[in-house]
């Protein structure tokens, strides 16, 4: 069975996007692993004018979706123990973890937000998990969506091809990436590390894990900090 995809949004027509391109795509309409269907949420509304969103409760600007067209949306879904994730800039930060989980699930459904978000009460209800892919606020969670759905469904075996390139990605261990080169050897007075071009494995894995950790140090030390103390916690040397 493949991977099932299900987006509710009230812009339909945003899908695929990236989603329909490279080997993501390739997998989606030429292999099967995984398949994406669109929900426009504005069709369960039962207003004629097809409104589903009103007037924030207790004041404030904007409007707000409202919980029970969002539910009906929802509930005429095959959930198959899919988890349910809403877009949210207020939600906990995506992460690498979180998308393994997902990847082993059957599916996901993903709902998106626009104007001042949905109505607690069926994110609650339905229970929905608030996800946010940066300190960021964004006009909808279309773009958003796609972000989540890109790193979760590039997990599935068979949708990349070689798993081992996943092994020593960003966030796989705690550290982010070395940086990576590749011909011409200069480029711009700029040469390409003489290590990589030693033959010797051994120093290249001791410079790339170097890389790794000056990288991680540097831009995320909140990342740096916790593999640090798992690190000297397993007992393992304090890095130089």
């Amino acid at each position: 069975m493949s991977y099932e995809v299900t987006v509710l949004t009230m812009f339909p027509e945003a899908f695929p996007g990236p989603l329909g391109v490279s080997l993501i795509g390739t997998s989606w309409k030429e292999s099967g692993l995984w398949s994406l269907e669109t929900l426009d949420i504005r069709t369960f509304s039962s207003d004629k004018r097809g409104f589903l969103d009103d007037t924030p409760a207790g004041g404030g600007p904007g409007q707000v979706l409202k919980a029970d067209v969002i539910a009906k949306a929802l509930d005429s879904l095959e959930l198959s123990d899919r988890p349910k994730v809403y877009m949210s800039a207020r939600g906990k930060p995506l992460t690498q973890a979180k998308v393994k989980e997902w990847a082993a699930a059957p599916g996901l459904i993903v709902l998106c937000g626009r104007f001042e978000g949905v109505d607690q009460r069926v994110l609650d209800a339905r229970g929905f998990e608030e996800i946010s892919v940066g300190d960021a606020v964004l006009a909808g969670g279309e773009a958003a969506a796609m972000v989540t759905i890109e790193a979760v469904v590039r997990l599935i075996p068979g949708v990349l091809g070689a798993s081992e390139s996943l092994e020593t990605e960003s966030f796989e261990d705690g550290l982010l990436e070395h940086p990576q080169y590749t011909r011409p050897r200069t480029f711009e007075g700029l040469d390409i590390p003489e290590v990589l071009l030693s033959g010797d494995h051994k120093k290249m894995a001791v410079w790339k894990q170097q890389q790794r950790e000056a990288t991680t140090k540097d831009r995320r030390p909140d990342l740096w900090d916790a593999w640090l103390s798992k690190s000297q916690a397993k007992g393992s040397p304090k890095p130089q």
